[in-house]
This record gives structure tokens, sequence and C-alpha cells, in this order.
């Protein structure tokens, strides 16, 4: 079972654009002068029945928006690099570039801090002398590792975010290969939507009214009955200005 229908919001002003111009046609403006209905009102209706118009042409939009993707993704999976290497290790290998910028520098700090102070604090116990100019420079040499991984990492991120960000601010460009294809697919949807959806849509909302259509103040009675609408009617069983109501005779009597 396909998916329900429904229009995209980028397709909306399409959808507006058919609407007016089937308006702007000789046969709708003589049908519009004819029955007094306002053409903003005629709008308005036609915008709010979008889903409704719009479904009768559900092949030809489906189609358009199927190439219409398939040229877009094309483009922007011919725009971007990989990071870290080919095919799907793009992602996972900026992942583990950016945790090894963020744990190397950590790591190296917490063993310069360790060596340091033990070699400090043998020194000053005057202890182990040799073992504690040892841990002394392989605190300082931590210490220069982590400053020097830091830095790496902050650039590499840097770098990253800067290509990422490029990548973003590149609009999608349709392939040009599938352009012609994208473009008759439009028309098509665009034709079938104003003949099979908006033209009928509009007829049957003027074929009804023979005199403008009611404002939204008139509070006159839609169900009044052409039975009830005379000077004498008062109702059914009561009589008009006599106050009786009158019955024919009954055959064969006088």
């Amino acid at each position: 079972m396909g998916r329900p229908f429904r229009l995209g919001d980028e397709d909306r002003p399409e959808y507006a654009s058919a609407l007016d111009e089937v308006i702007a046609s000789p046969e709708i403006q003589r049908l519009l002068e004819r029955t007094g209905v306002p053409g903003d009102r005629l709008r308005v209706r036609g915008l709010a029945a979008v889903a409704r118009v719009s479904r009768t042409a559900d092949a030809e939009y489906r189609r358009y928006a199927a190439l219409r993707r398939q040229a877009v993704g094309g483009a922007r999976g011919a725009g971007a690099s990989p990071l870290s290497g080919p095919g799907d290790q793009e992602r996972p290998g900026a992942g583990v570039l950016a945790v090894l910028g963020v744990l190397t520098p950590v790591l190296a700090a917490a063993a310069a801090a360790t060596f340091l102070v033990l070699g400090y604090g043998l020194r000053l116990a005057e202890a182990l002398p040799a073992l504690a100019d040892a841990l002394v420079g392989a605190g300082w040499l931590s210490l220069g590792i982590a400053a020097v991984a830091a830095l790496v990492g902050v650039g590499a991120l840097y770098r990253t975010a800067a290509k990422q960000a490029a990548a973003d601010a590149v609009p999608a460009v349709p392939d040009a290969s599938l352009t012609p294809a994208l473009d008759r697919a439009r028309e098509v949807w665009l034709e079938a939507l104003r003949h099979r959806g908006i033209r009928p849509f509009l007829l049957q909302e003027l074929a009804g009214p023979a005199a403008p259509w009611p404002e939204a103040g008139d509070t006159g009675s839609r169900f009044s009955s052409p039975a009830c609408a005379g000077p004498d009617s008062s109702g059914p069983g009561f009589g008009g200005s006599g106050g009786t109501a009158s019955r024919p005779p009954a055959p064969g009597r006088p």
C-alpha cells in the first residue's frame, strides 16, 4: 500500500501559481462575471482545497518528486569528500580522530602530573635520586607531548569543522544530465494539475450559485420554503389572513 498523498511545502507556490493561471483564464472569468462570485474568494477556496485538488495529479507529482530527489541526491553525493577513507568510513573515521584529539592531551597531561609529583617528591625526600631524575624527565616529556597533541587536536577539529561548514554552504545543484527530464516532469505535473484538478474544481464551485455568494455576516434563513414564503402563509395547519385553513371539498359533495 502506497503512502498517503501529500503535496510538499516547496511545491505549494507552484500550486498557487497554477491556480491563478486557471482563474485568469477566459472561461473562468466569464463564469465569475455571470455568477458574481468574487475572484479572490474563489482563490481562497482553491487554496483551502489544495490536498483534494492536487491528489488528482498524484502519479505525475510522485514521478516529478522522485526525479528531483534523484537529481539533487546525485549532486550532493558527487560533492562530498571522505574525511578518513572511502565509502562508509567517512563519519566513523572523523569520530575516531576527534576522540583521539581529545583523549591524547588529557592522558599525556595526567601522566606528566603523576611523574612530576613523584619525581619532585623523591627529590625532596632525597631518596633514589636516579629514579627521581628519571621521573622528572618523563614528566616534562609527557607535558610536552600533551601540549603538542592539544595543538594538533585543535587544528584537526578546526579543519574538520571548516570542511563541514563549506560542504553545507554549497547549494545542491541538480544533475545537469537530469535537468531536461526534470523540467519535463514538472510541466507534465502542472498540466495534469491544471486540467484534471484545478479547472474541474473551479467549475464545480461556480456551477452551484446563480447569484453572488452570501457574505459572512448574512443572517438570512437558508432553509426557507417557497410554500411558506407568501404573505398570507403563517405555517402548516394554519390559515393565512383568515386565521383558518380551508380544505378542498370532498368529491361528490357540493
